[in-house]
C-alpha cells in the first residue's frame, strides 16, 4: 500500500482506504477502481492524495494512528465549534450559552477520541501521510496542531487532566485568525505592515474570545495568547520570556510551526519534513524549548512507509520502513531507475554508510 497524488493515480489504480466526507461518512470505498471520472470528481471535491495497493507496494503497511472515521468527526466538530465561538457574541441568551456549552463539549468528546488512538499507538506518530479532511487549512490545521500537541504531552508523561487541556488549547489555538479576512489571512503575495499587524492580532482576539466562555479554563486560552511567544523574548504579543510562556503555549508552539511549515499554503509550498525538522532544531533554545523539540523528534515518524520519494540521484522509490535512529533517512524501496524507467523492488536503508550521499529530494504526496 502507498499514498499518492491524485494527478499521479493512473486509471484502473486500485482504493486502499475509503475516502470520507467531512461529515465522516464514506465518499468512496476501499476497494474500488478508480476511473477517469472518478479521479476528475475527487479533485472537485477537494481529494488530492489516495491510498492504492499495486504489486510495487505489497507488503508495506500504513498504520494510520488516529483512523479516518475519527479524523473526519474531529474536523466537522472543529468546524462547528470555531465558527460557534467566534459568533457567541450574537447570542448571549440562555439558549446561546447551553449551545456553547455543547459545543466545547463535543470538541472535548472528539479529543478524547484522538488521545484512545494516541494511546493505544506503539508507534511513531503518522500525521504527514494521511489525507486531509477539510479544505480550509485554519481547520485542517487546528486538527493537526491538536495532535501532535497530543502526543509532545504525553512524551512529557503529563497527567490526563493537562493532555485534555492542551488538546483543547491546541484544537483552539488558531481561533483568532476567523475574524481576520480571508483575503489577507490567504495572500500570495508579501503582506504589508498593516496586514502583518492584523494577522498577528489573532492571538489577543482568540484569547479574548475564550476567556469569555466559562466552559474553557484560563490555561487554554492562554494557548491562544502564546502559542507566537519564543523563549528568548522575540515573540508576540507580549514579549515573554522562558518561564514567563505557560508550559502548554510551548509544546503548542512545536507542533504549530511543525504542521504549518509542512503543509500548502497560498503563500508557500510544502517544506519537506526534514526540513521541517531543521527549523525547530535551529530554534532550540531560541524560539523552542529544546526538550521539546528533542520529545517531538523522537515521537513523529517524518517519513513515514507508504510515502513514494524521489532520490537526488533521480530514482523513485516507497518509504518501506521508518528509521528512530536517522527520521531523515528511512528504508526506501527503490522502483523506478534515474531514467524512471520501472525496475524489479529493491531496497536501500538511507542510514548506511555506503548511500550518506543520497537524499530525499521529493514526497510529492506531502507538497
Amino acid at each position: 500500500m502507498r499514498l499518492v497524488k491524485l494527478d499521479h493515480c493512473e486509471t484502473g489504480a486500485l482504493l486502499a482506504k475509503s475516502i470520507f466526507r467531512e461529515n465522516g461518512t464514506i465518499l468512496l470505498a476501499r476497494g474500488t477502481y478508480l476511473t477517469n471520472n472518478l479521479i476528475r470528481r475527487l479533485k472537485e471535491l477537494n481529494v488530492f492524495t489516495v491510498y492504492i495497493e499495486d504489486e510495487a507496494s505489497e507488503g508495506i503497511e500504513i498504520t494510520e494512528t488516529i483512523p479516518n472515521e475519527i479524523r473526519a468527526e474531529a474536523a466537522s466538530a472543529i468546524t462547528e465549534g470555531l465558527d460557534e465561538l467566534v459568533n457567541i457574541h450574537k447570542r448571549p441568551n440562555i439558549h446561546g450559552i447551553m449551545k456553547t456549552g455543547r459545543v466545547v463539549r463535543s470538541i472535548q468528546k472528539v479529543f478524547k477520541d484522538i488521545l484512545s488512538c494516541l494511546n493505544e499507538n506503539k508507534a511513531a506518530l503518522n500525521l504527514l501521510a494521511t489525507a486531509k479532511v477539510h479544505e480550509d487549512h485554519v481547520y485542517n490545521h487546528s486538527l493537526n496542531v491538536s495532535i501532535y500537541a497530543c502526543q509532545l504531552a504525553i512524551e512529557n508523561g503529563l497527567p490526563i487532566k493537562k493532555i485534555e487541556d492542551i488538546g483543547l488549547g491546541a484544537m483552539l489555538h488558531d481561533l483568532g485568525k476567523l475574524f481576520i479576512p480571508k483575503e489577507i489571512l490567504n495572500k500570495p503575495g508579501k503582506l504589508t505592515e498593516m496586514e502583518f499587524e492584523l494577522i498577528q492580532s489573532h492571538c489577543e482576539l482568540g484569547f479574548n474570545q475564550l476567556r469569555k466562555i466559562h466552559e474553557i479554563p484560563l490555561p487554554v486560552a492562554h494557548c491562544a495568547l502564546q502559542h507566537h511567544e519564543r523563549i528568548d523574548g522575540k515573540g508576540y504579543p507580549q514579549g515573554l520570556k522562558n518561564n514567563e510562556i505557560h508550559k502548554y503555549a510551548k509544546i503548542i508552539s512545536v507542533a504549530d510551526v511543525f504542521d504549518a511549515v509542512t503543509s500548502h499554503r497560498t503563500y508557500h509550498p510544502a517544506m519537506l519534513p526534514h526540513k521541517a525538522m531543521e527549523i525547530l532544531y535551529n530554534g532550540k533554545g531560541t524560539q523552542f524549548e529544546p526538550r521539546q523539540v528533542d520529545l517531538f523528534k523522537e515521537s513523529i515518524a517524518i517519513y513515514p512507509p507508504g510515502l513514494t520519494v524521489l532520490l537526488n540521484d533521480g530514482r523513485t522509490g516507497i518509504v518501506a520502513k521508518y528509521n528512530f535512529k536517522a527520521v531523515g533517512r528511512p528504508v526506501v524501496r527503490i522502483i523506478k531507475d534515474q531514467e524512471n524507467q520501472t525496475v524489479q523492488p529493491y531496497e536501500i536503508d538511507l542510514s548506511a554508510k555506503e548511500h550518506v550521499s543520497l537524499e530525499i529530494t521529493d514526497a510529492d504526496a506531502l507538497l
